[in-house]
Parts: C-alpha cells; sequence; structure tokens
C-alpha cells in the first residue's frame, strides 16, 4: 500500500490552517477579570491557572481590555508597590487585537511578531471565544511538522 505524500484530507497539508484548528486543539477556556478587581487578584489569577495574560471583561463575553504580566512589571516599576492595589482598569491594554476562528494562523502569527503582542482573544459576534498565545500557535506549528515528518519517514520505510 502506497500512501500520497501529499493527501489534502490531512489536517498537516491542508493549506491555510486557521484559528480555529488551534482552538479545536487547546481548548476554549479563557479566564477573564473585571476591569475594577485589583492587581493584586490579577496576580492570583496568572499565578493560579499558570497564563501570562487575562481578558479584562465587564460581563465575561466583551472584550474591555487585556492585561499581562507585562503590564504589571512595566507599572510596577513605575509607580512601585502601590500599583497592586490599583484596579486593572489602570494597567490594562484597551486597544485589544482580536481575531476570529476564520482568521489564519499565518496572518496572526505575522500580526503578533510585528506587534509585539503575545495573546490574542477570539471574538465571534463581539463575543469572547477563545483566547490564542503565540505559544499555542508555535505548539500547533510543532505538532504540524511532526506530523509531517512522520508521514514522510512512514512513506520512505514502505
Amino acid at each position: 500500500m502506497r500512501l500520497p505524500l501529499a493527501d489534502a484530507s490531512h489536517p498537516v497539508y491542508r493549506l491555510n490552517m486557521r484559528i480555529s484548528d488551534v482552538i479545536r486543539r487547546k481548548g476554549d477556556m479563557v479566564v477573564t477579570v473585571r476591569p475594577n478587581e485589583s492587581v493584586e487578584r490579577l496576580l492570583a489569577l496568572l499565578e493560579e491557572h499558570r497564563i501570562g495574560a487575562v481578558v479584562v471583561s465587564g460581563d465575561g463575553e466583551s472584550v474591555d481590555g487585556i492585561v499581562s504580566e507585562r503590564d504589571v512589571v512595566r507599572h510596577l516599576h513605575r509607580r512601585g508597590a502601590a500599583v497592586l492595589l490599583a484596579p486593572i482598569a489602570e494597567i490594562m491594554t484597551s486597544d485589544v487585537k482580536t481575531a476570529d476562528p476564520d482568521t489564519h494562523i499565518e496572518e496572526l502569527a505575522r500580526t503578533m511578531t510585528d506587534l509585539r503582542i503575545r495573546h490574542v482573544p477570539v471574538v465571534v459576534d463581539g463575543r469572547l471565544r477563545a483566547i490564542v498565545s503565540i505559544g499555542d500557535i508555535v505548539k500547533h506549528r510543532i505538532d504540524e511538522l511532526q506530523a509531517e515528518r512522520d508521514q514522510l519517514v512512514g512513506y520512505i520505510q514502505q
């Protein structure tokens, strides 16, 4: 039996992989925090969930902002320990780059690299549905390369 080298039905060989493919593998859980919560509470959430950023949302579905470890460090440097008692709204990024599930992975990776951002909320009809990190995109690409390698090795060994 001969295996085709580039089986179009195999996910590795589909051109234009989309964010929905990443979400399908990693899941769609998103940790959110309200803008009036303290930075101290934010740090507890980051540690509890072992994540680097949290979507700021007043209702759990809209994206009011995003706040990351980087934001905390920058403001801690500027303002000192008092920032820990400040509301997250004071340190969050309000102008959030979002994506939809149909966004191409390559496009989002390029945008994240160009804008130097590591987390992008995924929004459908104005409602938060998932979050994708640069690490998720890198992991997805590594998995694709490994699957391609495995298929090529299998073909060669036939």
